[in-house]
Parts: C-alpha cells; sequence; structure tokens
C-alpha cells in the first residue's frame, strides 16, 4: 500500500516516469527488515528530473561513506501510514535497464519459489545476527545471495 502510495506521487508530479515496487517486499509473505524498493525509471535524458522528483517528494541523497553515485542514485525516506513508519529506498533506473531486470527478475524468482523465498529470509537473518549493522556491508553480503539465484546457482533459480 505505501509502495503504490508513494508510486502514485511520483507520476502525478511527473507522467513520464515510472514507479515500481521491487524487492523482497514486494513478495507477499516475505520476512525481512521490511526497508521498501522502489524503482523510480525514467526516460533518456530525464535522470535529472526524477532526481528531482524524488527530492520534492521529501527524499534525501543516501548517507553513509560509499553512496550511489548521483549518475545511478538512490534516496532514502521514511512515509508513516495507518500508525507505522514504513522505511523507503528510492532507487533511480533509466527505463529498460539491466538493473531493473534483475530486480524484478529476483523478486519473480521469490514469488514463484516458497523455498527460495525462505533461503534469502534465512540468509538475512543470519546476517543480522552476525552482528552486521552497517547498512552498505549488510547490502555487499546480502547481494552474494542476488547473484546466485539470479546465476542459477540456487535452487529452482531461473
Amino acid at each position: 500500500m505505501v509502495a503504490a502510495i508513494i508510486a502514485g506521487a511520483i507520476l502525478r508530479l511527473d507522467p513520464t516516469l515510472g514507479a515500481e515496487h521491487v524487492g523482497s517486499t514486494s513478495v507477499p509473505g516475505c520476512g525481512g527488515k521490511g526497508v521498501i524498493d522502489l524503482a523510480v525509471l525514467y526516460p533518456p535524458e530525464g535522470l535529472a528530473r526524477a532526481r528531482d522528483v524524488v527530492d520534492r517528494l521529501g527524499f534525501q541523497r543516501q548517507p553513509g561513506p560509499e553512496p550511489f553515485p548521483e549518475s545511478r542514485p538512490m534516496r532514502v525516506g521514511a512515509y508513516q501510514f495507518a500508525g507505522r513508519v514504513y522505511f523507503v529506498h528510492a532507487h533511480v533506473l533509466e527505463m529498460g535497464c539491466s538493473e531493473h531486470s534483475e530486480l524484478l527478475a529476483f523478486s519473480e524468482s521469490l514469488r514463484s519459489s516458497p523455498a527460495r523465498r525462505k533461503a534469502y529470509e534465512s540468509n538475512k537473518r543470519s546476517i543480522l545476527s552476525s552482528g552486521v549493522t552497517d547498512s552498505a556491508e549488510y547490502a555487499r553480503i546480502k547481494g552474494a545471495f542476488v547473484r546466485e539465484v539470479l546465476e542459477g546457482r540456487i535452487s529452482g533459480a531461473k
């Protein structure tokens, strides 16, 4: 619901953009940290417009020592809905790029295989229980599992 509300706000500000809920929170029943990942999609030559729209909605540049570059930005934000705060990562991507395709393929792989979804949840719990608190380190470690799924090395992967 929150992803749809934010996507709608993006499209109202600039209907040439796209916005999709991607990542594990787009998969019903997938447990984890609960950060909502949005792909904010822009047409060729639309990067500056897309960044501006996301910034106008109150998202902030990614903090930390290793932020995504402004040529492929990620913005972070929080949205309060029904008495709960949701953390949101807005990944600003060019329409049709390979990263967007990979995000969709990974989400679909979790939807299509309950066993793979459980393995992913277990992987994330293991990372967190090991004491990793840095978000960049968490993403790097979690990314290894994602790559294995996308490369077909995790059972039932594409």
